[in-house]
Formats: structure tokens, sequence, C-alpha cells
């Protein structure tokens, strides 16, 4: 790896996600030698990714390299690699690019998909989790409507122009949001020889209602600006195979389409080596103590998605979200700071900053403890928020200029197949 021999002690950070990145930028100065591996060499900004598929932000809006993360730090180091095992008797982490002894060692691999099982929806569904993923789906969507527009066999073209996404959540809800948006805003000006009466957007759920993690009223509010987009909603639906261009669900529905979305739920990515006991299967997250170590282990840690804190006020583990992540990042860092000085750590305690979806133009909606609101101001909001939170200035202007320029001109340029899609399958979805 080519990392230099220390006097002081080597914090090795697996993953450049939110708690990765949190936990790095509040230790730069300490007496500390930080070693950031990821497998990309970027950090993503993984709640506006629905933007780069609907084509309303380019990937590199939404990423921030993270060697300049780590850049301000004197004694800080960042390696591209993929980590495929721990060993803890020997303090050492296995990599693709070779191995590194550790002091403190801390895992934030974030999640990956799940697809509970499904293989037939797993090798043939759309996701996006990641950047390429994202990319995948934009171009995907953009080459469908331009074989739309010259198939003459009515039955391709509908498959072609039905949109099918399986999840409620966030995640599908705004990506939801966004086709429709581009159908309505958009597509008929690019298209003008396609009638877009015919395209459908269809969004399954398996509770009663969509945005379950969130309240009651907005969840309604999000139904009904979804249906006000011509977005059709099917509840206490769950799919059950997608084969051939054909997705059947347990309610008998069978939708044919060319593009099947999958924003059903996420899974914990672990890295091999951890005792067994320490990892809770149903959620695949490693279980940590209050102050972030991995049950069992004394100098390792688990941050954001990958760790399971139960506590009084979330006995289920804390949701997995950026603030979650981002506040654990930065609580650990203080936590770090006391070891090195020879105290006792601090137990965290989460901050719960409320939740929100954006559906689209003017339309989002809020929980803010016992506030609750949607429509335009919930969208500024949204906004508001999303920007402040992305990393760098660069990012966060040109955001804002897109945003800008979509909101005038009622437009999104970034409509380009830069990349043509051709492999479905995409299991890369691990640090």
């Amino acid at each position: 790896m080519n990392i230099p021999k220390t006097n002081t002690p080597r914090l090795v950070i697996i993953g450049g996600g939110f708690a990765g990145v949190s936990l790095a930028r509040n230790l730069l100065k300490e007496k500390v030698q930080i070693v950031l591996i990821d497998r990309q060499n970027y950090h993503t900004f993984q709640p506006l990714l629905y933007q780069v598929s609907t084509a309303s932000l380019e990937p590199d809006s939404i990423a921030y390299p993270l060697r300049k993360v780590v850049k301000k730090g004197t004694n800080t180091f960042f390696r591209m690699a993929e980590v495929s095992a721990i060993n803890d008797t020997t303090k050492t982490i296995h990599t693709s690019i070779g191995n590194l002894t550790y002091d403190y060692l801390v895992i934030a691999t974030g999640a990956r998909t799940n697809f509970f099982g499904n293989k037939n929806v797993e090798q043939h569904a759309m996701r996006m989790k990641n950047l390429p993923q994202a990319l995948n789906l934009r171009s995907f969507l953009l080459e469908n409507l331009e074989q739309a527009v010259i198939t003459k066999d009515p039955k391709q073209r509908k498959e072609l122009l039905r949109f099918v996404i399986a999840g409620a959540g966030p995640t599908g809800v705004e990506l939801a949001g966004g086709i429709a948006e581009l159908k309505i805003n958009v597509l008929p000006r690019d298209y003008p020889d396609m009638d877009f009466d015919e395209m459908e957007i269809h969004l399954i759920e398996g509770a009663n209602r969509v945005l379950p993690p969130m309240s009651a009223k907005a969840s309604k509010k999000a139904a009904d600006f979804l249906t006000q987009l011509g977005v059709h909603i099917h509840l206490n639906t769950l799919v059950s195979d997608y084969s051939n261009n054909i997705v059947t669900t347990t309610t008998g529905n069978i939708f044919e389409t060319a593009t099947f979305i999958w924003a059903a739920g996420v899974t914990g990515a672990p890295v091999d080596g951890i005792q067994a006991d320490s990892l809770i299967p149903r959620a695949n997250r490693y279980e940590v103590n209050r102050f972030n170590q991995i049950k069992g282990y004394e100098h390792i840690f688990a941050l954001g998605d990958i760790a399971l804190m139960q506590t009084p006020a979330f006995p289920k583990g804390h949701p997995m979200v950026a603030q979650p992540a981002i506040q654990q990042g930065k609580h650990l860092a203080k936590n770090l700071k006391r070891l090195l000085k020879g105290k006792e750590m601090l137990p965290f305690t989460y901050f719960d900053k409320g939740s929100m979806a954006t559906i689209g133009r003017n339309k989002a909606v809020v929980d803010l403890g016992k506030f609750k609101f949607a429509g335009f101001f919930a969208w500024f909001v949204w906004m508001f928020i999303h920007l402040w939170f992305l990393v760098g200035f660069r990012n966060r202007f040109v955001t804002f200029f897109n945003w800008s320029y979509n909101y005038i001109n009622y437009d999104k340029a970034a409509r380009l197949i830069v990349r043509p899609f051709k492999n479905k399958i995409d299991v890369t979805e691990k640090v």
C-alpha cells in the first residue's frame, strides 16, 4: 500500500460515505495517522442519485474526490482499494492492493440493495445504489425512449414506455416523481412525434401507504402529488418475479415493461473476518454499543448503515439514512480524541432532524418533529438542506445553477447518453 510507518496511532477507515468522511474530516488535525480506503475515489451524495438517473444533474455535481477530503491533514492518506477481509488477531486488513495493520479500525461500508432472495429480480431489475448504476439507469431510460420513437410494434412501444418502480420509500417516490416530470415538461418537446399519453409510471409498495417511515400526513400528501403527476400507485402489493420483461405481483397484477427499477430495500455490506455473532443476520448489520464499538471488539468500530445501535428510542437501530451516519462519524471523532488523551468515551445520542422527500417541482413533504408541512415551502426546505450537506462549494454552486435552470426553463439539461447501457447486472455495491 506504500503507507509510511508512523509513531502515532494508525486509524484505518473503510468506506468514504457520509460516516467515513464525517469521521475523517473531524480528525485531520489530530496526532493520528488516518488511512481512508474506498473502492471508488469519490464520495457520492446518495440522496440526489435519482436526479442523475432522471437527467436533472450530471454525476460530478454529487460526487466529491476523497483525496480532497484528506489532503488538509498532516498525516492522512487515501487508497483506492477493495477490502476483502479483516484479521483482528494480527490487527490487519487485507485488500486488493495489499495488507495494512491498524491500531483502530472503523467499518463504514454502508449498504447495498436488498432483493430479499429474489434471484430473477436481482439479475434483471435496474437498481440505483451508486453513481455508475444511476448513469446506467439514465442511459437505459433514454435508450428505451429512442427505441420507442422508431418502433412500429404497438406492444413493444408500450413496454418501452411503461416504467415500473418497486418500493415507495423516499427513493422510489422521488424517482417516480422525477420520471413523471420528464414526461410532462421535457419529453414532449424532445419527441414531438410520440404520443406520451402512452407513457405509464407505476409505483408498487408492499405497505398500505407510500413513504411508510414518514407520518401519515406526509404519506397522504405525497400520494396526492404523485397522482397529480399521473403516477399509478399500487399498495399492499409485492413483486414476486421479473423475467422476460414481465413483472408479476402477489395481487395478480402483471406489468409488461422494459424498465423495471428496484428501490424496495437495502441491507448492510459487511466485511469478512468479524465474528458471526457480531452480525445481526436479519439486517446484515454489525451490532454496536453506544460508543459504536462492534460487539466483541474494543478497537473496531462501525458507523452508519452497517452499524445497528439499539437504544430505547430506536430499538431496531437508527434509520439507514445520512444523518445518523454523519452524527456518528462526528461523535466517534470526539471519542477517539478522548481515547488518545486517556479519557473515557461518551455514549452516542442521535438527534433526529426530521425526514423529507421531494416529489417534483414545488412538491415535497417534510416531517420536522411536531411540524409537518408539504408543498412549495417544503420543497424549498428540501432544496436548502440538500445544498447545505453537499460536500464542496463547487458542487453546491453547480447543483444550484442546474436547479435554477431547470426551474426557469422547465428543462433537464443532462439528457445525454454518454455511456450506452449494455449490461444490466451490476453487483459491485461494496467497499
